[in-house]
């Protein structure tokens, strides 16, 4: 009688190809995978400033995506560009949610921590990272809309970069930050929408100001550029104005230093994270403030006492 169909994992599952690999085969094999990422990182880089229309679709992304390191972000970005909210198998385990029957994660570099020398250090192992839209249960609920004036606010308030109206800017300056007083001067009485990029973009020239005495401007003016690019779209303001052109041949068309192409985009992800953070520090601010609700109770009308008659006293 073969027992094999009645009793499941009866005659031994067999042994993952890693399992049977020598310490020494497994640790080859690893970092011939950590390669073949890292060249995919590189290739998505190149990839990213081939024009201006494929440099704005990752800068897309870059608004869209919950936050991730610069090489997770190319990595997804190539698998795919439609991805909001993507973590590890364990992070939605831990939220109650599993994969979708049918779907595979993403390729996708996770966090460690490991002893080495008596001292912790972090580092990465290559992984999967699933999408928010890949997992079961209620999808996650939409960012509110907010107005213009609502978006300046949260940029504006309580900003560690000191901040201070100028009217006698020279022509064609909308805002600037200069490093020597660590102040962005903007002017005033510009319409909205461009008062919100340019701030953002003078934000994210002091986001990048090493504050180490080589700030130097046109190094930093392209990244932040674009930082303010994904700020806006993340927020729903006005984009047309923004054009990539002139900044993916700056690079090149991808074809400088893969490395070098990352630092850029390293650089635009941290400008526009310090800028995202601050407003939605802003805005949770918000949701902890009195104010008043549309779903209050009524209270009875209030009952004026009738008044007593006074009957005649009896004599004394």
């Amino acid at each position: 009688m073969d027992l094999k169909n009645m009793i499941p994992g009866g005659a031994g599952e067999e042994q993952a190809p890693e399992q049977r690999l020598s310490k020494e085969e497994y640790a080859a094999m690893k970092k011939q995978q950590r390669e073949e990422v890292w060249a995919e990182v590189d290739a998505q880089a190149q990839a990213v400033f081939q024009n201006g229309e494929s440099l704005k679709g990752f800068l897309d992304f870059m608004a869209q995506c919950n936050t991730q390191k610069t090489p997770n972000l190319l990595l997804i970005y190539g698998q795919n560009p439609q991805a909001t909210v993507v973590k590890s198998y364990d992070y939605w385990k831990k939220e109650h949610r599993s994969p979708k029957a049918g779907v595979h994660g993403y390729t996708y570099m996770v966090s460690t921590e490991y002893e080495k020398d008596g001292e912790r250090r972090t580092g990465y192992t290559i992984s999967k990272g699933f999408d928010i839209s890949q997992m079961s249960g209620k999808p996650l609920e939409e960012r509110p809309q907010r107005s213009m004036e609502e978006l300046i606010h949260a940029v504006l308030k309580d900003q560690p970069v000191q901040m201070q109206i100028a009217d006698n800017l020279p022509d064609g300056i909308q805002a600037q930050y200069i490093p020597k007083q660590r102040t962005v001067y903007v002017q005033n009485g510009m319409e909205e929408n461009t008062t919100f990029h340019a701030v953002n973009r003078e934000l994210a020239c002091a986001a990048l100001d090493q504050h180490d005495g080589n700030y130097v401007r046109r190094k930093v003016n392209a990244q932040a550029y674009c930082a303010a690019y994904v700020i806006g779209k993340r927020y729903g303001a006005d984009v047309s104005g923004f054009h990539f052109g002139k900044i993916a041949e700056m690079q090149a068309n991808g074809q400088k230093d893969p490395q070098k192409l990352r630092g850029f985009l390293n650089d635009v992800r941290q400008a526009a994270y310090t800028i995202r953070n601050h407003m939605e520090r802003n805005f949770g601010e918000q949701e902890q403030a009195f104010s008043k609700d549309d779903f209050s109770f009524e209270e009875p009308p209030k009952q004026t006492p009738k008044k007593e008659k006074k009957g005649k006293q009896p004599e004394r």
